[in-house]
């Protein structure tokens, strides 16, 4: 980055909350950012962070990471690990837990290494909290024990109240309310003998959260409006929004409506005034609680907010949270249309964080198996290598020159080659092996698993007593389409499976292709008039080959059905065959006028780590129709390729034996082009 402009960054930034000299900002180089010598300290850093941390997450981010490699280049461990701690919360506000605990846990190893209770304490208390999100009470509770004890070992004052203060929102997690009031006791007890901070107030916020669960709104309230009156302050403006929205919720429970949605709306005035995303969801979707079902519309006006400010910043958990609950809310207005496509957003949402999460788990594992077997043959080549060197010295001091040398030296090289010879032999079945079993993951997660969430969602609205007949009809219909592609997927796995585990049957006959491709033209001839789409076959009766009948009717069926679903309304795909005398074979074509392949996926189409797309009308499938289709051409001594130009089709090709002995004896049928038996009969008609 040019000096200039990052001279520009960090005096614009740091304008608005710090004072600090910028007159010597050297060059840094691109790649270099620990190099700079700017007066930037650590401490600056984290407070640019904690300044953008809500507001504007990116641009803490860039500031977290200047300050690591800042720390870096001084090896300055506790700076480092304050830089973590701070990358690990804006992870955590955004909901990605993973990645939160992730870094979290780097900051403690650092606390650690460098004898630091204090930032130890404080940083185990972050990964409690991220246990305490996602409803892991027990776990939440033994970290914040856990920092407790590094506290009290420490004579850490403010860490032992802290750690009081979380292990009694651990037991309000559980609903534990006599516990969580005693550990709030011990945490106010420890605040009236130490400075005023913004613990205090999350002490209020948490008795009367407590008091109101329990019951007791005038306790409730002498807490938060307390903890309101004292965070006047700017530093404290997030809390107090938080308390607001909490007195707010007890006037609501109290029966008070007007005077919730009152402080609610100045809360969300606040939280928007200082840019404060996480306090402004929180209000918005307090809000919308607020009004609920009985004012549906304002309900929605206030989670479409939310849900917009959400798919902002990039907080899909939330983003899913807050689909669930509209879906919930249309449904309740009977717009079971619009219900079900937010059902389905959210389930397709939700698939894609798990698959992802479920990925990284796997090249996680992966890469531990790596580095164990790189580690274990390390050894056992290092080992190896030491017993020939061992071996060769002594044969040296007995025999120098002598044919023995030779031939121990020859009988090593030769097992040495032998062992490398496995050794990539077993690393290329491991590979094919983890793209069958990555395979099966995607087509488990996507292909089936979606469309079985979306039957479950279809059979939970079709058992609502208000559907009215034509919703009810239109909910089959798709609930049919839905259950014939998972059946079809199904289908498609099972026989993919059974060809992994047992190979491939092979039953070669003489047969002629035009009335297998004729048979198939008739079965895809109701997919196609709906389309519009002209399905032609040109192959003469004459051709006689030598192959699995079966085989090729999957073949012809397959290739052609996906020129069908990738063609679009009006256009045409045409079936072709050329005998090749000399060659001895016959070569197919199906050739369509659809979207065509993009150049990057062309060369895997018949690969096992292809993936599927959707065809013009939105069909579905899987990719293991054309790896099944590789693998019977193979077998039937043929070869298969493909093709094309994106945006005006594709033609797929495969040659098969040709048989050239005497024709098989069937009447024999005009060599003119072949059209479906409904397009005939829709054309005389």
């Amino acid at each position: 980055m040019p000096a200039l402009i990052k001279r520009f960054i960090i005096c614009l930034s740091l304008s608005l909350s710090l004072t600090i000299s910028y007159s010597a900002v050297p060059l840094v180089k691109q790649g270099s950012p620990a190099q700079s010598s700017s007066t930037l300290t650590i401490s600056d850093y984290e407070k640019l962070v904690k300044q953008y941390r809500y507001s504007k997450p990116d641009s803490a981010v860039f500031f977290a990471k200047m300050g690591l490699a800042e720390a870096k280049h001084k090896n300055d461990y506790k700076g480092q690990a304050m830089m973590l701690n701070q990358l690990g919360m804006i992870d955590d506000n955004l909901g990605d837990f993973d990645a939160s605990k992730l870094k979290y846990n780097q900051a403690l190893a650092l606390y650690r290494r460098t004898n630091n209770p204090v930032g130890e304490a404080a940083v185990i208390i972050r990964l409690g909290v991220v246990e305490l999100r996602k409803g892991n009470y027990d776990k939440a509770i033994g970290f914040f024990i856990q920092s407790l004890k590094v506290a009290e070992r420490s004579k850490n004052t403010a860490g032992r109240m802290e750690a009081y203060l979380t292990l009694g929102e651990g037991y309000m997690g559980q609903r534990k309310f006599d516990m969580a009031l005693s550990y709030l006791h011990k945490a106010e007890k420890i605040n009236n003998t130490i400075p005023f901070s913004n613990l205090s107030l999350n002490i209020y916020n948490n008795f009367g959260v407590v008091y109101r669960e329990m019951g007791m709104p005038q306790q409730a309230k002498a807490y938060l409006e307390k903890g309101i009156m004292l965070s006047g302050e700017t530093q404290y403006q997030g809390l107090n929004i938080t308390l607001i929205n909490n007195l707010a919720k007890v006037y609501n429970k109290e029966g008070d409506k007007a005077k919730s949605i009152s402080l609610q709306k100045a809360a969300l005035e606040k939280a928007r005034a200082i840019k404060n995303y996480l306090r402004e969801l929180q209000t918005l979707t307090g809000l919308a609680d607020t009004y609920g079902a009985s004012d549906a519309e304002k309900a929605l006006f206030y989670f479409n907010q939310a849900l917009a400010l959400v798919r902002e910043k990039g907080a899909r958990k939330q983003e899913i949270e807050i689909l669930s609950r509209l879906a919930d809310l249309y449904k309740y207005q009977h717009n079971y249309e619009l219900a079900l496509k937010l059902r389905e957003e959210q389930n397709t949402l939700a698939d894609s964080l798990y698959y992802k999460a479920m990925a990284k788990q796997v090249t996680s594992l992966q890469t531990e198996y790596q580095l164990y077997k790189s580690k274990a043959q390390v050894r056992e080549l290092d080992i190896l290598y030491k017993q020939q060197r061992m071996q060769r010295n002594v044969y040296i001091a007995l025999a120098l020159g002598s044919l023995a040398i030779m031939l121990v030296v020859g009988y090593y090289f030769n097992r040495t080659r032998k062992l490398n010879k496995l050794l990539n032999t077993a690393n290329f079945n491991l590979k094919e092996s983890n793209q069958v079993k990555d395979k099966l993951f995607s087509v488990l997660a996507h292909d089936l698993r979606a469309p079985l969430a979306s039957v479950i969602d279809l059979l939970f609205l079709l058992d609502d007593d208000d559907i009215n007949g034509e919703e009810k009809t239109m909910l089959i219909k798709r609930l049919t389409s839905a259950s014939n592609i998972t059946l079809e997927t199904l289908n498609m796995l099972l026989k993919w499976g059974e060809m992994q585990l047992k190979g491939i049957r092979l039953n070669s006959l003489i047969v002629q292709p035009a009335p297998i491709i004729e048979r198939t033209i008739n079965l895809l001839a109701e997919t196609a008039e709906k389309k519009k789409i002209q399905l032609v076959s040109r192959v003469t009766d004459k051709l006689t080959m030598l192959v699995d009948p079966n085989h090729f009717e999957f073949v012809i069926r397959n290739i052609t059905a996906n020129a069908v679903k990738f063609t679009p309304t009006g256009g045409w795909v045409h079936i072709d065959a050329i005998a090749d005398v000399e060659r001895n074979q016959i070569t197919f074509s199906v050739q369509d006028n659809g979207i065509g392949i993009s150049a990057d996926r062309l060369p895997y189409v018949f690969d096992i780590s292809s993936t599927s797309t959707k065809g013009t009308n939105n069909e579905t499938g899987t990719s293991l129709g054309l790896v099944i289709c590789r693998e019977f051409i193979e077998i039937n001594q043929g070869k298969i390729w493909v093709e094309s130009v994106n945006g005006q089709g594709t033609t797929f090709f495969f040659s098969l034996p040709m048989f050239q002995g005497a024709a098989i004896k069937k009447p024999v049928s005009t060599p003119a082009p072949r059209k479906s038996m409904r397009l005939l009969r829709k054309q005389k008609s």
